[in-house]
Formats: C-alpha cells, structure tokens, sequence
C-alpha cells in the first residue's frame, strides 16, 4: 500500500488513523506492516464502508480537508467496495539506521556481496546489482526513467531492482531519483577493482 508523503506524515504524528480505498477486494492484510516515507506502518483493520456515509471526521482522520476531497481521492470501478483501512505507526523505518551504517566489517562485507549475488543469479536480465549501485552513485538525483534508459531498460522494472537495494540499506530515494547510501558507498568502494 502506497501512501502520499502528507499522509504518511500524518500517520507518524498521530493525526491520519485511517484510509479510504476503492478495491475490488482487499489488497492489505490486518496486521501486516509497510514502508512509508516517514517510517514502518501497520494495518490495524480493515472494514467495508459506505462511500455515502463518510463523515467530515472520517474525512479529516484520512488526512483530507472534506469528504468531497476524500471521496475524490478514490480510484476504481464506482461499483467497487470501499474499504476503511486503520493505520497506526510502528515507528522508524529500519532501512534508515542500516543505510547509515558505513564501518563494515569484512564479514559484514561478504554477506552484502552473498545477497547481491543472490539477486543476480535470480536475475531474468543477468547480472545487474553492480552495475545499478555504481550508477546511483554517479548520478544522484537522476530521474529513474533516465537512469533505466541508460541502460537499455524498461522504468518499472528498474525501478524494482533499485527498491530491492534500498531494502539491503545501499541507496536512498528522493524526491526525484535516487543517491547512493552512506552503507553503499562504503560497500563499492570496499569492493571497487583494484584497476579501478
């Protein structure tokens, strides 16, 4: 579940509880915890509602200004249940703490290069992992369009693979593409060629 910058904000402070989403059937399971741009969030519930029976108070713990705003908000089919998702903040994002983390200890060195070479040889399109680290870093802030095209590849696809080493502490996303992590700079250059 992807939620705006706003809204996951108002997740961490304590003002947004719930979200409206229009789905065919659920997508999010009770319980089960996600990455926003401000931290880790939960799913406390998840209940069918009445489009018609969203109040300014309902509209308001969504974080929108009316329920006309809210209401709006919903994408889907209009025949498509709506679904009152709660949301409670769970606290930092681990990634943060492990992206700033650049004193790496050989061992910890060799279980970066296991993972990485895990994801490359589950690869559909070969060994990719190297090549995206070292193109974050020379390029921060680059669109990822650009960056994907750079490379002969399709945007989504990238923008996965570049999710996938956000998820391992080695690149950070920003507004507008992507820089590489404190942690994955210390990896490429602990692993840099020795031509290089």
């Amino acid at each position: 579940m992807i939620l705006p910058q706003k809204v996951a904000q108002g997740v961490a402070d304590g003002t947004v509880t719930v979200a409206f989403r229009r789905w065919a059937a659920p997508r999010v399971l009770e319980g089960s915890e996600f990455h926003t741009v401000s931290g880790m969030v939960r799913i406390s519930s998840i209940t069918t509602v009445d489009p018609d029976g969203i109040t300014e108070d309902d509209a308001r713990r969504a974080g929108a200004a009316s329920v006309a705003e809210a209401l709006a908000a919903l994408r889907g089919a209009p025949g498509q249940p709506v679904y009152r998702i709660g949301l409670e903040w769970v606290g930092e994002d681990p990634r943060v703490a492990l992206s700033s983390d650049d004193d790496l200890a050989d061992d910890t060195i060799a279980e970066i290069a296991q993972r990485l070479e895990r994801l490359d040889t589950r690869s559909s399109h070969g060994p990719w992992t190297r090549t995206i680290l070292q193109l974050v870093a020379d390029n921060p802030g680059r669109r990822a369009p650009d960056l994907a095209e750079s490379l002969g590849r399709e945007t989504q696809p990238f923008k996965r693979d570049v999710r996938k080493l956000k998820n391992l502490g080695l690149t950070h996303s920003l507004d507008v593409g992507y820089r590489i992590s404190p942690r994955g700079a210390a990896y490429l250059a602990a692993t840099a060629p020795d031509d290089a």
